[in-house]
């Protein structure tokens, strides 16, 4: 990928370690990569009000803005997001240098009866391609979280890359240290990823909050700067209810009128416009508001993201009944899949068959997690379909022309790569 920004990574790694000493509080930590905050899984100290599983989403302009959620064993806080450009921790405490923000505070009851706070609050006005740092909590207690940085997207961007994983899927603590394991291994081979995206199947129980601090906590050395953009699974999303999934994420609000905010979204990021579905309901109503999405897009890359498949062994009918005929339409590129815990890609597809020019690409992305599955019987539109029993992501490079898809284990073989030649004469 692209090496050109590779030291502001490593910077902010450094101010990161920085900010943990000047910040320490004294509390126990988990064992993490080294220069990176991270958090405990329960009450902080005697109080419980240190932030904790925070994370970093885009939500408005990449260019100019960042959004972040937090939680806190104690509800009814201030969610207050402070943040100052460059790399100086000490500008925390010079108010000509600082950027305030208040943000929105609410409760997540959990299925034992606690109430823990939620917090989102998003930084805008910000500029293009600056590094800044950043902390969150309660500006009233001086309960902050130990600071860390990230770096706003460039004005013109050419070209970029972004990690694709899928089915993390943990329960214990030992599952999500091989959840860190697959992003310690996927940000080591493309360390300039701009952002990560997950096709959804989070945690192995969506009420289980002991699993998602894990998840957060594990993934923390990396979302701490880099923008974590979920897919809503059938782990994530029970019935109607994704309540814990959504306290997570502070994510678009454009998507379908009639789901819950987050659970399907939109963004655009260079190029590439990012289209975010929920497999687990009303695909008519987002068949809908898709249909409108995508006449309205004018990126010249349309890369989707799902959590059941359309094609990648098992196949979900609704979603090929639905919303493939609209891939089909409006000449998407790119699929990117989850739940059946396996690898597949597809050939280029358009009206059910295998197409002869153009046509969509569906790849389903083995486990990040400790769950596997069997290899499910090939299908005509298979070009590659495995088990291997082994942890997997993807590292997506795209500019003007081109989208180049490489898969890897863990243990850094090389899976599947191709590439994708931009369609001309498309509808949009």
């Amino acid at each position: 990928m692209n090496l050109k920004n590779k030291s502001w990574l490593l910077l902010a790694a450094f101010m990161v370690l920085a900010g943990a000493i000047w910040f320490s509080a004294g509390h126990k930590q988990e064992e993490a990569t080294p220069g990176w905050p991270v958090e405990t899984d329960g009450p902080v100290g005697i109080t419980g009000d240190i932030p904790q599983a925070i994370v970093t989403t885009f939500r408005g302009d990449p260019r100019t803005s960042r959004a972040f959620t937090w939680h806190s064993e104690t509800p009814n806080m201030q969610a207050d997001l402070q943040v100052v450009k460059g790399t100086n921790a000490a500008d925390f405490q010079d108010q000509s240098k600082l950027l305030e923000f208040r943000g929105e505070a609410s409760e997540l009851t959990l299925s034992n009866g606690k109430v823990k706070g939620v917090y989102k609050a998003e930084a805008t006005g910000l500029k293009a391609e600056e590094s800044y740092l950043y902390r969150v909590g309660d500006g009233k207690k001086a309960r902050w979280s130990e600071p860390a940085a990230f770096r706003t997207a460039p004005n013109r961007i050419e070209n970029f890359g972004f990690i694709n994983v899928a089915d993390s899927q943990g329960v214990n603590e030992q599952d999500f240290e091989l959840w860190r394991n697959t992003l310690e291994k996927a940000f080591e081979r493309f360390p300039e990823a701009r952002f990560l995206i997950h096709n959804g199947d989070l945690t192995e129980h969506p009420e289980d909050d002991a699993a998602w601090n894990h998840l957060l906590n594990k993934a923390r050395p990396w979302t701490a700067s880099v923008p974590f953009m979920p897919v809503t699974g059938n782990h994530d999303q029970v019935g109607r209810q994704a309540s814990a999934f959504g306290s997570h994420f502070h994510l678009p609000n454009n998507g379908a009128a009639s789901l819950q905010p987050g659970t399907s979204y939109t963004f655009d990021y260079g190029p590439v416009h990012f289209v975010m579905l929920n497999t687990e309901g009303k695909f008519k109503e987002q068949a809908v508001w898709l249909k409108r999405d995508l006449e309205a897009n004018r990126q010249p890359w349309v890369v989707v993201s799902i959590h059941r498949p359309a094609y990648g062994g098992n196949q979900d009918q609704k979603v090929i009944k639905h919303w493939v005929p609209l891939f089909d339409e409006y000449d998407v590129d790119l699929v990117l899949q989850g739940h059946n815990h396996e690898f597949s890609r597809s050939y280029p597809l358009k009206d059910g068959e295998i197409a002869l020019s153009g046509g969509t690409v569906y790849v389903t992305t083995n486990a990040s997690g400790q769950k596997f599955n069997k290899k499910k019987e090939d299908r005509f539109y298979h070009k590659k379909h495995l088990q291997n029993w082994k942890q997997m992501y993807a590292g997506i490079e795209v500019s003007a022309d081109k989208l180049i898809y490489r898969a890897y284990t863990v243990d850094g073989e090389l899976v599947d790569e191709f590439e994708l030649e931009r369609k001309e004469g498309r509808k949009r």
